[in-house]
């Protein structure tokens, strides 16, 4: 059924909406979660998580610096933990929004209210936490709670972006096993004296997703032993996508440009993302267009939502104002492709949000997506003659006229305006 077909019909109370939402777009969401609830009641015995296997943490923002610290395990299929930590693998699985919902809702976390200034602490919850961090395969743990856990699947605004699972406070933390963890983790642990930065760019070139590094920057495992601290998860995200993108672009600041006009094009869970490189020093802007009706843009008679977001060749300074977390996870994807062929490039990402993406994923999915824009397909770009002829042959296919993707866009912003480029 087509959102607009429903979302008419939905209360103004947002919890509602977002509840009614998930139950019509997907019936099989709404089963897999009480099926969720009654594996709930099977796993936890009195106040204990037994033979639990914990394939990563999350670490909260309300309240900061006192956060909500959790570790997260599968309330069932242990023996595929590793399955539900989000990272490149669910793209190449082709996931959809159920999958994702199904593998976040499944995960229950048991937290502590803990102070982030972690230093090298190494014991207790936070202790146990940090192990499953850095450990590079789940890590079994057996977790005395206090309490039921919360089951609670209902989504409002406020927590909309990360689907979660049920949640429980924990009183105590132990590790049923010794975790193994790699050796280039232990190298930046036993530095006191690396910068987060360098150690994140460090991982990064040894291999390291930014996924592995974003769990380790969370758990307070990186950075000078003084300043070592818990990160939220959400913060922990934007911050290694922008950190390892910078170090790209440093690697491509003086290469040679790419020779030609491209176009690259790759579509993903009712997201349709066109990137255009250009010859050029670098620069490099995320223009967003969200549907009347998707899941930012909540009205289906307003008209389509227009956000953007700008850097030069000297880069950004501060954070961006209206593409969040996307500008960042689709420049590293774009950086990525640049330092691999060794060229810079005048980069304009587009992205259009359709009514089909009707629950939030997370950035992974905006990463994971422009990462594989350069090589779906066949991996050939489209060419144009120049950068306006790109935009202007694109144009038709954008759901937005050229004048208002000119008046949003400050790449797109010289083109000159006919009286064709103005829409009804």
């Amino acid at each position: 059924m087509r959102l607009d077909e429903y979302i008419d019909g939905l209360e103004v109370d947002e919890t509602v909406r977002m509840r009614q939402l998930a139950k019509e777009k997907s019936y099989a969401i709404t089963d897999y979660l009480a099926d969720v609830e009654r594996r709930v009641e099977e796993t936890v015995q009195g106040d204990s998580l037994f033979g639990s296997t914990a394939p990563s943490i999350f670490v909260g923002r309300s309240s900061y610096p006192n956060v909500s610290a959790g570790v997260l395990a599968p309330v069932s299929d242990a023996e595929h933990a590793a399955d539900y930590e989000t990272s490149g693998e669910w793209y190449r699985r082709g996931f959809t929004i159920d999958d994702v919902f199904q593998a976040r809702t499944n995960l229950l976390n048991s937290t502590q209210r803990t102070n982030v200034h972690v230093a090298d602490e190494w014991g207790g919850f936070v202790g146990v936490q940090r192990e499953v961090a850095i450990a590079d395969r789940p890590v079994d743990v057996e977790v005395g709670l206090d309490g039921p856990p919360t089951i609670d699947f209902d989504a409002g605004l406020a927590n909309v972006s990360t689907p979660t699972g049920p949640r429980a406070t924990a009183k105590s933390a132990e590790l049923a096993e010794n975790p193994h963890v790699p050796r280039a983790v232990e190298k930046t642990l036993s530095d006191d004296d690396w910068r987060a930065e360098g150690a994140m760019n460090y991982l990064y070139n040894r291999g390291f997703d930014v996924y592995d590094i974003n769990r380790i920057l969370s758990a307070g495992a990186l950075g000078t032993a003084e300043s070592r601290r818990l990160v939220p998860t959400r913060w922990s995200i934007t911050a290694v996508d922008d950190t390892v993108g910078q170090y790209l672009r440093g690697r491509i600041r003086n290469a040679p440009s790419v020779d030609a006009v491209e176009v690259w094009y790759n579509g993903y869970m009712g997201n349709r993302f066109w990137v255009l490189l250009a010859p050029g020093r670098w620069e490099y802007e995320l223009v967003e267009m969200k549907a009347p009706g998707s899941i930012w843009n909540y009205d289906p008679e307003a008209r389509y939502l227009v956000g953007a977001d700008y850097e030069g060749y000297e880069g950004r300074t501060g954070y961006v104002e209206e593409t969040a977390g996307a500008y960042y996870a689709a420049r590293l994807g774009v950086l990525e492709h640049l330092a691999d062929r060794g060229r810079q490039a005048k980069v304009l990402v587009l992205r259009h949000v359709t009514e089909d993406y009707w629950g939030p994923t997370g950035v992974w999915m905006i990463r994971e997506s422009v990462r594989n824009a350069f090589t779906e397909g066949g991996a050939e770009p489209g060419e144009a003659e120049t950068f306006h002829d790109a935009i202007r042959t694109l144009a038709p296919a954008l759901p937005i006229d050229l004048n208002r993707l000119r008046r949003s866009s400050e790449m797109a912003s010289g083109l000159q305006a006919t009286l064709g480029d103005y829409g009804s």
